[in-house]
């Protein structure tokens, strides 16, 4: 029912590095890290990038919607100076950045499809879905259920509709369904999305929710778990994996 690691880094660092940048994948690593979770968004020329944010401010400096800049605009701007001055300077990562940094060093994935909007939840959808299902074709027609699941990345997202539409362009890519709070129809919703695990924050979760979703054959995972105790916690009701920001208090295992 999971097949995957039990802790990822949260999108790449946690705290450690600017998030969703190549650097916080490298610090990932020096933690012991090979699996992580990011954010995938779309620039308004339609290129995938590691954002989390819709709007400019946080981790990218100036005002306004991510998504009415291009890529290349993104490209000048420091996405790494935000953090802390030894990564002035880091670049905003693509989609294709990451698949390759993490192919190449043995790192499992979590990719989080991160619609700025749900008027373009479809496309980005799409878009990150026939990026991740053209680098993964191998892997996707050697993937054997039960025998080789670590192969290939996760989808998860909280938009339904970007979720549906990765279904439809990448389906030999596993799918999770991401929520805040488990709706009541939960597993109606996994179900249409044909997808193999549930995820949602570990401050909503309960035991009986957690004996629920693992006794309907699925896998649970939980955002985004901070302390060693709370981690043991939820494991013991059941919880397959989670994802953390304080990768210097939690380690891989």
């Amino acid at each position: 029912m999971w097949p995957y690691p039990k802790v990822a880094a949260h999108r790449g660092g946690g705290t450690l590095a600017p998030e969703n940048t190549l650097a916080a994948f490298r610090c990932g690593m020096e933690y012991g890290f090979r699996a992580v979770e990011f954010d995938v968004m779309l620039t308004s020329d339609e290129q995938p990038i590691l954002m989390h944010d819709p709007v400019f401010g946080r981790t990218l400096p100036g005002t306004g919607k991510i998504a009415d800049s291009t890529l290349q605009d993104l490209l000048k701007l420091d996405a790494g100076g935000w953090h802390s001055p030894e990564y002035a300077g880091e670049p905003v990562c693509t989609l294709q950045q990451v698949l390759e940094f993490c192919s190449s060093n043995g790192i499992w994935m979590n990719v989080e499809i991160k619609p700025a909007g749900e008027a373009c939840a479809v496309r980005t959808g799409e878009v990150a879905a026939a990026v991740v299902a053209a680098f993964f074709a191998a892997e996707i027609a050697a993937h054997v259920p039960g025998q080789n699941d670590r192969s290939l990345p996760l989808f998860s997202s909280f938009s339904c509709d970007a979720l549906m539409a990765a279904k439809r362009v990448a389906p030999g890519i596993p799918r999770g369904f991401l929520v805040d709070k488990i709706p009541a129809d939960w597993e109606q919703q996994l179900q249409a999305l044909d997808a193999v695990a549930l995820h949602t924050s570990h401050k909503n979760l309960t035991p009986e929710l957690a004996q629920a979703v693992k006794q309907a054959g699925y896998g649970l995972f939980c955002y985004t778990v901070n302390e060693p105790a709370r981690a043991e916690e939820i494991l013991a009701w059941g919880v397959d994996g989670f994802c953390t920001d304080r990768i210097d208090l939690i380690g891989p295992a």
